[in-house]
C-alpha cells in the first residue's frame, strides 16, 4: 500500500492545488478535489485513479519544480496508482509482479511460448510444426482444438476474477457502497466518458504529451488501441459462434466477418501501440514515475507483438511458417491474459471505477 510519507506528500500537493484552483477546468480530478477539505488515503487513492495523466496541470502550474513547493501532480498520482495496483492485486503473492513488471511480463510470456513450443514438438512432431497445412481445421492440426481453447478460457476467467476482486476492494476502500453499483445513470455517464476518453482532452486542446505542446495525438492513439482491441474481441467471439453453433471451422475466408474485423483491429493495435511507444520514448520524464513507465512499455510491447504475430499468421497461414507463427502468437496471447491483472491493463478497471464514483458525486452536489 502507499506509504505514510507518500500519502502525506500527495495530501500536501492537493492542499496547495485546492487553494490555487487554477487547473479546475482541465479534468475530473480538480472538481473532485474541490469537493474535499481534507485528504484521507481513500480520497487520494480515488483521485489518483481518476487522473488520466494528461499532464496539462503540470505544465500550467506556477508551483511545479523548480519552485520550492514542488507540485507535480502527474508524478505523485502515478506513484500512488503504482502502489495501489499492488495493494489491490489478487492473490497477494502475485501482486509482487507489479514491482518489476517489464521483467515479469517478459519472463512469463517467454516461458509460455517455450512451453507451447515443447508441447507441440513432443505431441505433434517437427513434421507437423514445420509443415504446410491448408484447408478447414489446419490450425488444429498443429495445436489440437481443446489445447487451444480450454487453457485460454481458464486464463481469461482467472484474469477477470482477479481484476474484479481488486475492483471490489478499491470500491470498498474509496467509500463506494453496494447501492451505488446499481446507479445506472452513473454507470452510463462513466461509460460514455471511458469510451470517449473524455479526460485525455485535457482542458480541450489535448494533452501536454509528450512535451509541453498541446496535442490530441495521444488520445487518438489510445482510441486505436481501445477500439482495435474491441474489434479483435468481436472477431474472436464471432469465430467461436461460427465454430460452436454453425459448425464452420477455422481458418475463415479473408472476407469473412472474423477475418475482416480481426484485420481492422490488428491494424488499429499496431498503429496505436507503435505510436504510443514512440510518444513514451519521447516523453518528458519529470512528470513520470519509473514503475508506471515500465508497466506502460511492457503492456504496449506485448499488445504490439500479439497483434504483429496475428497479422503475420493471417498472411502466412498456408505456408510452412504457419505452425511456428501459431505457437508464438498463442504464447503472446497467453502471456497477455496471464499478466493482465498484474500490469498496466489494471488501469482500465480502476479508472472506470473512479469515473463511476465521480459521476455519483457530481449528481449529488
Amino acid at each position: 500500500m502507499p506509504s505514510a510519507e507518500l500519502l502525506k506528500e500527495a495530501g500536501r500537493q492537493m492542499t496547495i492545488c485546492n487553494a490555487c484552483r487554477y487547473c479546475e477546468g482541465y479534468c475530473a480530478v480538480f472538481p473532485a478535489m474541490e469537493r474535499r477539505r481534507i485528504f484521507t488515503k481513500a480520497d487520494l487513492v480515488y483521485l489518483a485513479n481518476l487522473c488520466f495523466d494528461c499532464r496539462d496541470c503540470y505544465y500550467a502550474c506556477q508551483y511545479a519544480p523548480p519552485h520550492e513547493f514542488g507540485v507535480n501532480v502527474p508524478k505523485i498520482f502515478a506513484e500512488v496508482r503504482a502502489d495501489t495496483y499492488q495493494e489491490y492485486g489478487w492473490p497477494a503473492i502475485l501482486s509482487r509482479l507489479f514491482k518489476r513488471n517489464g521483467r515479469a511480463v517478459s519472463l512469463v510470456t517467454g516461458a509460455v511460448v517455450a512451453i507451447i513450443l515443447l508441447f507441440v514438438l513432443a505431441l505433434q512432431g517437427p513434421a507437423v510444426l514445420f509443415g504446410a497445412h491448408v484447408g478447414e481445421g489446419s490450425f488444429y492440426r498443429v495445436v489440437p482444438y481443446l489445447a487451444m481453447t480450454v487453457p485460454f478460457l481458464i486464463f481469461a476467467l482467472y484474469g477477470l476474477a482477479a481484476l474484479l476482486f481488486g475492483a471490489c476492494r478499491f470500491w470498498r476502500d474509496t467509500r463506494g457502497s453496494l447501492a451505488d453499483v446499481v446507479d445506472f445513470g452513473a454507470l452510463w455517464r462513466a461509460t460514455q466518458e471511458a469510451f470517449g476518453l473524455t479526460y485525455l482532452k485535457g482542458g480541450g486542446a489535448g494533452c501536454n504529451y509528450p512535451d509541453s505542446a498541446f496535442s490530441h495525438g495521444r488520445r487518438r492513439l489510445h482510441h486505436l488501441v481501445f477500439y482495435g482491441f474491441l474489434l479483435d474481441f468481436a472477431a474472436t467471439t464471432i469465430a467461436a459462434f461460427y465454430d460452436h453453433f454453425l459448425g464452420w471451422v477455422a481458418p475463415y475466408p479473408l472476407l469473412s466477418w472474423p477475418v475482416a474485423l480481426g484485420t481492422l483491429g490488428g491494424i488499429g493495435l499496431l498503429i496505436g501501440t507503435g505510436g504510443l511507444l514512440y510518444l513514451k520514448w519521447r516523453s518528458d520524464r519529470e512528470p513520470a514515475e519509473g514503475r508506471m513507465v515500465s508497466m506502460d512499455v511492457a503492456f504496449l510491447m506485448l499488445l504490439f507483438l500479439t497483434s504483429a504475430t496475428g497479422m503475420l499468421l493471417l498472411a502466412l497461414r498456408e505456408s510452412p511458417a504457419m505452425g511456428t507463427l501459431l505457437v508464438v502468437h498463442l504464447g503472446f496471447v497467453a502471456g497477455l491474459f496471464l499478466t493482465a491483472p498484474y500490469g498496466k491493463f489494471a488501469h482500465v478497471v480502476y479508472r472506470y471505477a473512479a469515473l463511476v464514483q465521480n459521476s455519483i458525486e457530481q449528481a449529488r452536489t
